[in-house]
């Protein structure tokens, strides 16, 4: 049907300056002639210019109106032929129950009827005008109305609705005929060698056009963000901790931590407890590579530090249970895998720089920022006379390497760093700041019964990967960036990412 058209098109262009598309072919769907006009343009036979305008269309209730009357006019014309007045009860029955219902409130808002004291209808006028009824028909025959006002009136009332309509404005275009010529695709040796080519015409190469789809696998972007980070800390001189263990004791998660057994953080609101098994043993060592470390007593050190005190702290002073820290949890923070490295690097302690990225769970409320599992981005770094104007440095440089400038520092507390700091970027989408990490340094309550050095102090910091991937991929719902929720095709087209850059 487009090839029909362009001819079309053509002719009636013969004799024309110029046609506009919905005048010269009113009846032939808009994709045919877009189809058309796409052909003609891509050959430079016609050029072309889309004029938009508003396209008035009536709904089925004002279709009946435009062809029996108004609401309010029937009631009118009801009430009229009544001699004696009509009852409010009988109205219903003379016109039907929507034209009671919507024609006698805008027929006492004109004036036409009125009430007397008997509570009959009677009217107040000899004659109406059924203005409602002449505004549709006028929209049924041009689609439009010159009036904005009664417009904007018959919408509040449903009678309309309005929609966008395109059409064209075609002219002759620097290689207009009267017919296409068709256009070779292809130079062959026939053309090369009878010398046909000379007067043949040669669709003209597309440079633009895309490639094919092709069928490959994709990194998601939470890939990405990770690499990024991890780069960063490789580049800083990290080692990248083994956090394979998604399950963790109590001990590992919260008590070698100097987080109190009562703590909120320990309830089942927050932690997700592992049923079978439920619990495990005491800490042992690796036979394979950790004969020297003495777990026993590491064990001991942890229960005197809560229980009584130990090492100038005078503890939390409670009675410490062995059974509650051998309660299985899903991680609740990586931290429990930095302080298995913290307590190896008790055996030989000097300098170190240790991260990790992985998935932790909390038993949180899922919403569009909050999942029951995401993933966390955490550093530590163990030297001897650190202060706590090294860690916001450090803190500085860290977060320049992935573009965020001009921190801003809150004290805040953690049971097992102190002091403690919250970080704060400033966010030019959101133009506020918003917390980006949390940070602070560790506690002798948890290095020194490691075995740690008393003069040994380490940086602790931590921020989750999901925030600043939704921040650099524009995403406002965190479900669709990890779960069940997330589309494929977000995967396989999203852009990479550098995080220093915007």
């Amino acid at each position: 049907m487009a090839d029909d058209l362009t001819v079309r098109i053509l002719a009636e262009l013969e004799n024309k300056d110029s046609l506009v598309s919905s005048e010269a072919f009113p009846n032939v769907p808009f994709l045919v002639i877009k189809s058309a006009i796409d052909r003609l343009q891509s050959r430079d036979m016609i050029e072309n210019s889309a004029i938009e305008r508003d396209e008035v269309h009536l709904t089925a209730e004002a279709k009946k109106i435009a062809s029996e009357g108004s609401h309010e006019a029937k009631v009118f014309e009801a009430v009229r032929q009544a001699i004696n007045g009509l009852k409010i009860t009988e109205l219903p029955n003379k016109v039907g129950k929507e034209s009671a219902k919507i024609g006698q409130g805008k027929a006492f808002k004109d004036g036409w009827i009125q009430k007397t004291k008997e509570g009959t209808l009677v009217t107040k006028v000899d004659s109406i005008k059924d203005i409602t009824r002449e505004h549709l028909q006028v929209i049924e025959k041009t689609k439009s109305h010159p009036d904005t006002k009664t417009l904007v009136d018959l919408k509040k009332r449903k009678l309309i609705t309005v929609q966008k309509v395109i059409s064209y404005k075609l002219s002759k275009g620097p290689k207009y005929a009267k017919e296409i010529v068709k256009a070779e695709t292809d130079l062959t040796s026939d053309m090369l060698s009878n010398d046909s080519w000379k007067t043949l015409t040669f669709k003209p190469y597309n440079f633009k056009a895309l490639g094919g789809a092709q069928s490959s696998g994709a990194l998601h972007p939470l890939n990405k963000v990770r690499h990024e980070f991890r780069q960063i800390f490789f580049e800083m001189g990290f080692d990248e901790m083994p956090t394979n263990r998604y399950v963790e004791t109590g001990f590992w998660n919260f008590d070698a931590l100097f987080v109190p057994q009562q703590h909120p953080a320990r309830d089942l609101q927050d932690t997700f407890y592992i049923l079978d098994p439920p619990t495990a043993g005491r800490p042992q060592p690796d036979p394979a590579s950790e004969s020297k470390l003495d777990y026993k007593q590491y064990f001991r050190n942890i229960q005197q530090v809560h229980q009584n005190g130990k090492y100038g702290s005078i503890g939390y002073r409670y009675p410490w249970n062995e059974a509650e820290a051998m309660r299985l949890v899903l991680r609740t923070h990586t931290t429990a895998v930095s302080t298995y490295m913290l307590h190896k690097l008790a055996l030989d302690p000097k300098p170190a720089r240790y991260f990790s990225i992985d998935r932790v769970f909390r038993n949180e409320t899922v919403d569009a920022t909050h999942l029951a599992e995401f993933h966390q981005v955490e550093g530590v770094i163990a030297d001897f006379g650190l202060a706590l104007g090294g860690l916001i440095g450090f803190m500085e440089t860290f977060f320049s390497k992935m573009g965020v400038n001009g921190l801003r520092f809150k004290p805040a507390y953690n049971p097992y760093t102190e002091p403690s700091l919250e970080i704060f970027g400033w966010h030019e989408g959101l133009k506020k700041w918003v917390e980006i990490g949390n940070s602070g340094m560790f506690r002798p309550e948890m290095l020194e019964p490691m075995g740690l050095p008393k003069d040994m102090r380490v940086y602790g910091w931590g921020l989750s990967l999901e925030r600043p991937t939704m921040i650099k991929y524009g995403v406002s719902n965190i479900r669709e960036l990890l779960g069940h929720k997330v589309d494929l095709s977000f995967v396989e087209q999203n852009s990479a990412v550098r995080l220093e850059k915007d």
